[in-house]
């Protein structure tokens, strides 16, 4: 069974990628895509299911990673069957690009490797779409760079995630400027609102977050103008085995991603004014 990605692409309409941080368990993972893709289909709006088989930059070495890639597919195979929606994951390394796409609709990279060259040839020459994560340390406009080594490698289905940058210890901002500067390099770019909102070692051994701020920070996107949404979601994010202090609550979810489309509508529509 294979599910067709060309909504990425498709600018007429936004999309929304969403899902636990990491893997917990099946029952979970079904638990809330099944919620999600319900929410989704209410609306009109493509979803694909997230989550991560492997949480590999966690602050702390005890902190919890995921089941791994085996255990982690098996999963993620799972729920795309069970629900019928595409899924995407982060790949962290070279050699787990070609056994991800075996699953995975979408290929993301982590934004502290949208520079590694090897893993964007290794997930562009699988031919399925490439997400790249703005690295928090990263210039938006320097992030062409990274479209040109997946396009270059034969690979044109390409975007871009913003999710903050650096901004002093412990503190991301976002640039709003940012998100039409990587449009205009004619890429889909995809805004992501939790872990924009996160606090990188905020906890010490752990990151912090200000989940508070989620729903503000998607709807100034939504106003600036994105081709897609990105969010962590999670039945009980201060009970969450990884990213918990930024991820919405999943009975929240509805009321915030309803505002965020009012939003999106309305830029859409001065768009075609323009």
């Amino acid at each position: 069974m294979s599910f067709a990605t060309d909504f990425l692409f498709d600018h007429r309409r936004p999309f929304l990628i969403a899902g636990p941080c990491a893997l917990e368990s099946e029952k979970l993972a079904l638990e809330v895509g099944r919620a999600l893709k319900r929410l989704a289909g209410s609306l009109g709006v493509p979803y694909i299911f997230k989550a991560s088989f492997d949480k590999a930059n966690r602050s702390s070495r005890a902190g919890y990673r995921g089941p791994g890639l085996e255990a982690g597919l098996k999963s993620l195979a799972k729920v795309r069957k069970e629900l019928g929606v595409p899924v995407v994951t982060d790949v962290h390394e070279s050699w787990q690009a070609a056994p991800v796409a075996q699953v995975a609709d979408l290929l993301q990279i982590p934004a502290f490797l949208c520079r590694q060259t090897d893993l964007l040839v290794a997930c562009a020459k699988t031919g399925k779409p490439v997400s790249v994560k703005k690295g928090q340390f990263v210039a938006p406009a320097n992030m062409i760079e990274a479209v040109k080594k997946i396009q270059g490698a034969g690979n044109k289905k390409v975007l871009l995630c913003e999710r903050g940058a650096s901004f002093g210890y412990n503190n991301l901002v976002v640039d709003f400027t940012g998100l039409p500067q990587m449009r205009a390099m004619g890429v889909p770019v995809i805004f992501d609102a939790t872990h924009s909102v996160q606090l990188p070692g905020g906890l010490g051994h752990a990151s912090g977050g200000r989940r508070e701020y989620v729903e503000s920070l998607a709807c100034a996107a939504a106003a600036v103008g994105v081709d897609g949404y990105f969010f962590e979601v999670h039945p009980d994010p201060d009970k969450a085995l990884s990213d918990g202090p930024n991820m919405v609550a999943l009975k929240d979810f509805p009321r915030v991603f309803k505002r965020v489309l009012a939003h999106d509508k309305i830029a859409r529509q001065q768009a075609k004014k323009r």
